[in-house]
């Protein structure tokens, strides 16, 4: 499955668009990794626990997506996306999409 995130690939043209790809999850975040955070904070530097949470939700938000692109029988996705959103205070929703397409080699 080829993924972008811009709206066409250099060597393949879109034959057809199949609708809107999407895949999300939600995390919450760990008591035990909230205390390491915090000690972080006092400390400065990148807070690793949560920087791996986030790249595990993208990853996993981008499996989802694929995964409802080839269930719509999509070859592509263009114009891919990312937001996340509070759902619960400590917790927050990734979200992915983009425009599922039916490519062709030019």
């Amino acid at each position: 499955m080829l993924v972008t995130t811009q709206d066409t690939f250099s060597d393949y043209k879109v034959i057809e668009t199949l609708g809107l790809a999407k895949g999300n999850t939600i995390r919450a975040r760990h008591v035990g990794k909230d205390i390491l955070a915090g000690l972080r904070t006092l400390i400065g530097g990148e807070i690793t626990e949560y920087t791996k949470m986030i790249a595990e939700s993208r990853e996993q938000s981008i499996d989802r997506m694929i995964a409802d692109a080839k269930s719509m029988g999509a070859d592509g996705i263009v114009c891919v996306r990312f937001t996340t959103s509070t759902v619960l205070q400590g917790s927050a929703e990734l979200f992915a999409c983009g425009t599922a397409v039916k490519l062709e080699k030019s």
